[in-house]
């Protein structure tokens, strides 16, 4: 009589036994490079970010503004990569420069969105009451505005600082609009995140992990910023991340519609806004800063959906 074999059950070595359970920046960082467009988001805006920083080493900034009547509207050739302008301006070196400040536009102008609305969203959750009431229907009443209208408005009501500039270490003066449109996109843009934060808050304040603090005297300081807010992270560094392609796509919208950055100082926008009256003739005025603002936004849009879907906790990948 035939006698089958039965495999035993396995039993778990001493070293999966001990195995620390993977952090949750571990299983992010897993989930995220997993997705094939993060990873093409990432190398996309290296290479861009590359183009902008290396770019400097080869062409100067005085080199990049130099104007020359004799080789306006020059075709891409050896001695001019992507062509020349209406004044005989590089516009491989203007890309370079312009691209320093889209990027700085649109960083700068996440990091005051991004911090402006994480501290009125875990003001407004956590206190409640009249602070809550008073705090959220600023946010709606700013919601409700048209925020192009607003940014054209306060845009135009400011343009009369143009002519000023600031010293950079290392560059050509920059126009003082540069930081007047950081200051515009950053004040109009944190109020969607703070609504996100504030309904986080509102649900973490009555956890377990709260209530024991404070009866521990934990102050309100300590629970806000110790305890709540890196159970927020989450959502802050995906709206962080969605924001800056944001930025840089409104910022190229105000210069276009000649609101934007003023010249001297180049940017992705006002490149494009210089190359709108011959945009027929010579196609390489606009295919680069369009490109590069095309290729920019599109890796930053990647790199954020698969961070939020590196977040989820929901996700089984």
């Amino acid at each position: 009589m035939a006698t089958t074999a039965t495999t035993a059950p396995s039993v778990p070595t001493l070293r999966e036994e001990l195995r620390k359970p993977e952090s949750m920046t571990r299983i992010v960082i897993r989930r995220f490079f997993k997705h094939r467009m993060a990873v093409i988001g990432v190398i996309l805006l290296g290479l861009i970010v590359l183009y902008v920083t290396a770019g400097a080493f080869f062409i100067s900034e005085r080199q990049a503004n130099k104007t020359n009547i004799r080789s306006k509207f020059a075709p891409p050739s050896a001695e001019f990569p992507l062509g020349t302008d209406g004044v005989g301006r590089d516009v491989l070196g203007r890309t370079i420069y312009g691209g320093q400040i889209s990027l700085a536009i649109g960083v700068l102008s996440m990091a005051i969105a991004i911090s402006l609305g994480t501290i009125v969203g875990l003001v407004a959750g956590f206190f409640g009451g009249w602070v809550d009431a008073i705090l959220m229907r600023i946010v709606e009443a700013m919601l409700t505005i048209p925020i192009l209208v607003l940014l054209l408005l306060l845009s135009r009501a400011l343009m009369d600082m143009s002519s000023t500039t600031i010293n950079i270490p290392g560059r050509e003066p920059v126009s003082v609009t540069v930081v007047v449109i950081i200051l515009i996109i950053g004040l109009t843009a944190w109020m969607p995140l703070s609504r996100i934060v504030r309904s986080l808050v509102l649900s973490l304040k009555e956890q377990e992990f709260v209530v024991s603090a404070r009866a521990m005297g934990a102050n309100n300081a300590r629970i806000i910023f110790g305890h709540i807010l890196p159970n927020c992270i989450a959502p802050i560094v995906v709206s962080a991340t969605l924001e800056v392609g944001t930025a840089i796509v409104v910022e190229t919208a105000l210069s276009f519609l000649g609101f934007g950055v003023m010249p001297p100082t180049a940017t992705w926008g006002n490149i494009l806004n210089n190359a709108r009256q011959d945009i027929t003739a010579y196609w390489w005025l606009w295919m680069a800063p369009g490109a590069l603002i095309m290729i920019t936004v599109l890796a930053i849009n990647f790199i954020g959906d698969c961070l939020r879907d590196a977040f989820d906790p929901r996700s089984t990948k």
